[in-house]
């Protein structure tokens, strides 16, 4: 398809003007080449961002609920005009399949949909009173929201942060990730083309040192809402925790996925094989450790082999395309260095391993769906995040030994469990430390369900009706109906 990008110039609180900081290098990796050089944000542009969202989040705050859901609709209509091009942006700027980014669009566009209805059909509380006045429950915008999001989904994960934060009635900075610049920029300028009034949304591509940081350390900021690798959550966390500021962090995983004896075979597969090899493994959730009961391990594993190597690894633009190339050479270079290391430590190469042979592919940063067995809970590549398309396969005995299986490890984000016993699953998901179980299922999302992780995997939740709230503060009045002062002070005093 014909597309360009478009001009350098970043989107500060409602002007597009060229950034002041390091420049960043959109690769389309899937070739080796290069999309755009554009000018970054620095830590000027991050003031300036911050001084027009001071002076337009108020008249935002003010506008009743229903008024504020009219331009999240029109942006999430803008979305569903524009998913071709936004599809097009995100595949040159990640090497995601096509098919991929254009579903991203769609739920972003659901996204901004969902919490218009959300923000329109969300109540106050009235509580129970227990004495002579009413009391009420209400929420209140924060004010400025910094939102940094990933490069693996990145439209996605800009609108479940930009959405419900601008409902609530917060005004937004969002800094994308410097390997995919190029995404949010699209939505800063539906965002302006919905008649979303200037200064409520900045879009700074920029280094995490410097626009990052800036962002948390800010005393204007009012919440930071990350979506990133652990480690930089951790360090996000500490200069919170110095501001007493909220912060939601979604982080790293590594999800166990559970197969038992009795499970549907041909289903389990699939639902493997999409878990961990779609995204070409680059997602948080993957089911990157697999668990099969004993008696069926090798005749499952035999048949989950034979299904990976008939996976089509191709062209992020060809529709036949099942698994894309990774988003940078450097990140498929570290892929390939676990892959090492699992040798290393004793495992053994089932399938994949390597680079493909196919000559089309041999400048992008391409790497075969890989399963390893032979290493068991305590090893690095087991234990260790990836984020690529390896899979380390593991024999187990019995529901309990699973469980613990499963639960040792420093991340609790997802799981998947495989069985017909509908009693089993129910027990072993409530067993699970995960924020999200599928059973008989995987990756699957509605925004209406909550979504975040435990342990390393982060703090808080996103969608759903109370991701609204997590963008607000509570508060509680209390309304006096009695009309009489207050028996302790004695007053007035008697004559």
């Amino acid at each position: 398809m014909e597309q360009k990008f478009r001009e350098d110039k970043i989107f500060v609180g409602g002007e597009w003007q060229k950034g002041r900081g390091d420049s960043l290098t959109s690769s389309f990796a899937a070739e080796g080449s290069v999309n755009a050089t554009l000018s970054g944000a620095s830590t000027e542009d991050v003031e300036q961002a911050i001084g027009r969202a001071q002076d337009a989040q108020p008249a935002w705050a003010a506008l009743k609920p229903h008024e504020r859901a009219t331009v999240l609709y029109r942006i999430s209509q803008g979305i569903s005009e524009n998913v071709e091009r936004i599809a097009w942006v995100q595949t040159r700027d990640t090497s995601k399949a096509l098919s991929e980014t254009r579903a991203l669009a769609n739920s972003a566009a659901a996204t901004f949909r969902y919490f218009a209805a959300v923000l329109e059909t969300s109540d106050e509380l009235m509580t129970v009173p227990r004495g002579d006045y009413s009391t009420l429950s209400v929420h209140e915008p924060l004010g400025i929201v910094a939102a940094i999001t990933p490069w693996n989904s990145p439209i996605a994960s800009d609108a479940q942060k930009v959405a419900p934060a601008l409902a609530a009635g917060n005004s937004v900075i969002l800094k994308p990730a410097s390997w995919s610049p190029l995404v949010g920029l699209e939505l800063a300028q539906i965002a302006h083309d919905a008649g979303l009034p200037a200064g409520l949304l900045s879009v700074l591509p920029g280094s995490g040192r410097e626009v990052g940081n800036r962002l948390v350390e800010h005393s204007a900021i009012s919440k930071v809402s990350f979506t990133g690798g652990t480690s930089t959550g951790r360090k996000l966390a500490h200069l919170a925790a110095d501001k007493l500021m909220p912060i939601s962090l979604e982080l790293g995983g590594k999800s166990p996925t559970i197969v038992f004896d009795d499970c549907d075979v041909d289903l389990a597969i699939a639902g493997i094989l999409f878990g961990i090899f779609s995204s070409s493994g680059q997602s948080c959730i993957a089911g990157s450790r697999l668990f099969v009961q004993r008696k069926i391990y090798d005749e499952f594993v035999a048949r989950l082999v034979k299904a990976t190597n008939k996976l089509v690894v191709g062209h992020p633009f060809d529709p036949t395309t099942q698994v894309s190339s990774l988003v940078h050479l450097d990140h498929r270079d570290c892929v390939e260095a676990y892959v090492e290391l699992a040798k290393q430590e004793g495992g053994t190469i089932l399938t994949g391993g390597t680079r493909p042979s196919d000559p089309s592919l041999q400048n992008g940063a391409f790497y075969l769906p890989t399963i390893i067995a032979g290493l068991d809970n305590s090893a690095r590549t087991v234990r260790e995040e990836i984020f690529g398309p390896v899979l380390v396969v593991m024999p187990f005995e019995n529901e309990d030994e699973v469980i613990a299986l499963g639960n040792d490890n420093e991340y609790g984000l997802a799981c998947g469990i495989w069985s017909r016993d509908a009693v089993r699953c129910r027990r072993v998901a409530r067993a699970i430390t995960a924020g999200t179980v599928w059973v008989n299922t995987y990756k699957q999302f509605s925004i209406s369900t909550p979504f975040g992780g435990d342990g390393a995997s982060g703090i808080g939740r996103e969608k759903g009706r109370e991701g609204l709230r997590a963008y607000q503060r509570q508060k509680s009045i209390y309304e006096d109906l009695s009309g009489q002062p207050h028996p302790w002070a004695r007053w007035p005093a008697e004559s």
